[in-house]
């Protein structure tokens, strides 16, 4: 039987930007990463699941990592919510809780529906993701660079945690790696 699926086509995947995120949220005391499953956070999400001092947790909406973050903080944990762009829409509400009791919100966000997109039903949500972010309040930061990753990961955590704001930082399609569908047998 043959099965289509999404795979990385791009040298853009091999590079560690994901450690640099990795080793600056441990600088910042991260306990807690939150995320629905993503092939673009894969790594990073590996990284924290082998880190015995970050408990991590699947959702099943990303909106539940919002209210994940706000929980965290009012433990005395810091948090990061790990989704994809599709997701951000599902978190239009939520950001209004972490807004109106000032809790920080560090968001990191894998772009969709931008560079080399191949899936059409992204490239909507793509292009709403900036503006369903700041219409909420919620500060855009962009990553296109991968040697920028904790400069910039670094600044949104800082705004975040020691500013109690809410940060997306929105990390670029081409960082990720170029998708194609293609024909697998089983």
């Amino acid at each position: 039987m043959m099965d289509q699926i999404a795979v990385h086509q791009d040298s853009a995947t091999s590079r560690d930007w994901p450690v640099a995120i990795y080793r600056t949220l441990k600088s910042f005391g991260v306990a807690q990463v939150s995320y629905v499953p993503d092939a673009g956070h894969s790594k990073l999400i590996k990284l924290s699941h082998a880190d015995a001092d970050i408990k991590t947790t699947v959702l099943t909406t990303e909106e539940e990592g919002v209210a994940m973050a706000a929980g965290a903080w009012l433990g005395g944990d810091r948090a990061v919510l790990l989704m994809q762009s599709s997701g951000v829409g599902n978190c239009v509400n939520m950001l209004s809780l972490m807004a109106s009791c000032r809790f920080p919100l560090l968001t990191l966000v894998t772009m969709r529906g931008e560079w080399a997109e191949f899936n059409p039903w992204q490239i909507p949500m793509g292009r709403a993701t900036p503006q369903a972010f700041e219409i909420m309040g919620t500060t855009v930061l962009r990553l296109e660079n991968p040697d920028d990753a904790e400069e910039v990961v670094s600044a949104a955590a800082s705004l975040a945690y020691d500013g109690d704001q809410q940060v997306a930082v929105l990390i670029s399609q081409r960082m990720i790696g170029r998708k194609k569908w293609t024909r697998e047998t089983h």
